[in-house]
């Protein structure tokens, strides 16, 4: 499952579960969420198979109480030129109550592990915290991430035109490995005309299919297949790569 968590419950957050046939993976839910009750709800609702593991797309570990967490800063430092580095999380600017660490908690109820490592093939629950624009440089050996957010000076024809290239990508995992039949679910989302509220869903629902594939790409090769920032206690991202580039250089064209 992949979640574009909202940093804040009065904001909406995408949330994408994709079942898996030991060959390829398909969209089997899709909705955009406020509260964290409605995410544990959503994320109940999907459980079934022995391996489940939810990729957030927000910080889940925050002790520092102001600047960066270590994590970010190898982050920003190794994916900054590809216009992928990351916010800086503290508790100062989440007024102390991170919506994150809460989610963790109620997941770990429903049986979940947290923390920076997935096994490969591994049964079990685990949430784990990811970011989807090193991933997008990652998975796509792209020279720079998308620029599909809203930003001072961006136009719309500028955000759908980048969409429509995110929308692409994700259409052409049909041929990754693992493999990803979206296209059918892609169809139903065109961005062209959006404006405002519908714009940001599109968005939410697509960065949360990205993070439901980082999922199921993590799952499907384990440590082999991603690169950890950070750690358990002072917070960490991981992010998907290659296996052959899991301690090598960022995939980014030169």
């Amino acid at each position: 499952m992949g979640l574009d968590l909202a940093w804040s419950e009065g904001n909406t957050s995408g949330a994408v579960a994709l079942d898996w046939d030991g060959c390829s993976a398909f969209v089997g839910g899709s909705v955009l969420l406020k509260s964290n009750e409605e995410v544990v709800s959503f994320v109940g609702e999907q459980l079934g198979p022995p391996a489940v593991v939810v990729a957030v797309d927000a910080p889940l570990v925050v002790p520092n109480l102001e600047g960066t967490r270590p994590g970010d800063r190898e982050l920003s430092r190794v994916y900054r030129r590809f216009g992928a580095g990351a916010y800086p999380a503290n508790r100062r600017r989440f007024r102390g109550k991170v919506r994150g660490e809460e989610l963790v908690r109620k997941l770990i109820e429903l049986g979940f592990t947290s923390g920076p490592h997935v096994g490969r093939q591994a049964h079990g629950r685990r949430v784990v915290e990811v970011y989807p624009h090193p991933a997008l440089v990652e998975l796509f050996q792209l020279p720079r991430t998308l620029q599909y957010k809203a930003r001072q000076g961006r136009s719309y024809e500028h955000r759908w035109a980048e969409l429509e290239r995110l929308i692409g990508l994700l259409r052409g995992l049909e041929q990754g490995k693992p493999p990803l039949q979206a296209g059918a679910w892609l169809e139903l989302h065109d961005p062209r005309g959006l404006r405002g509220r519908g714009l940001k869903a599109l968005e939410d629902l697509l960065d949360g299919l990205l993070c439901a594939y980082i999922a199921l790409h993590l799952w499907y090769w384990g440590p082999p297949g991603y690169r950890c920032f950070g750690d358990s206690e002072r917070g960490y991202i991981l992010v998907p790569v290659q296996p052959s580039r899991a301690r090598g250089r960022p995939a980014g064209r030169r």
